[in-house]
């Protein structure tokens, strides 16, 4: 059973609303919309800051809605490269010998997986620094100030970050 299938589903039983379930998690009602509807990918299993309070929300096993969102990850993953841009930018980081060492491997045909694995490595890196940012919920609420957003928009801005992958 997909994500946004069990959602919906139990939001019925329940008789709740998506806004409902949206202010619970502390995430916009467009978000948990999309997600509810399925136009949006499921977060990554291992999101308990998503998975926990919609697991108390809806009253499901702790364990139900990471289980579907697994295979439906999983079919989402493109086997492509991940954008050249991105790929350039990687490739700038790295002093200019190993540049030109990267860019003979990327040319290969198994290069493709190589650059996904890099790619991949430093998201997960920044990932979970912007995971340990979301947890600070004072110091969220401060940047959020500076930037002149509300509280849930930066909130939002941090979500969608940790929702990206290497193809992405």
């Amino acid at each position: 059973m997909k994500v946004g299938q069990l959602l919906r589903r139990r939001l019925r039983e329940l008789k709740r609303t998506p806004r409902e379930l949206a202010e619970a998690v502390q995430v916009s009602e467009d978000y948990m919309a999309d997600l509810v509807s399925g136009r949006r990918r499921p977060p990554a299993p291992g999101r308990s800051d998503l998975y926990t309070p919609m697991t108390k929300f809806l009253r499901l096993h702790r364990n139900d809605l990471p289980t579907c969102a697994r295979p439906e990850r999983a079919a989402a993953v493109a086997a492509g490269r991940p954008d050249p841009e991105v790929c350039r930018q990687v490739l700038e980081l790295c002093a200019p010998e190993r540049q030109r060492l990267l860019q003979r491997r990327f040319a290969r045909p198994e290069g493709a997986e190589l650059e996904r694995v890099i790619v991949g490595r430093l998201l997960l890196v920044a990932q979970g620094f912007v995971n340990r940012k979301l947890e600070d919920e004072v110091g969220l609420r401060m940047a959020a100030v500076r930037e002149g957003c509300t509280y849930l928009q930066a909130r939002m801005r941090l979500l969608e970050f940790l929702d990206a992958d290497a193809a992405s």
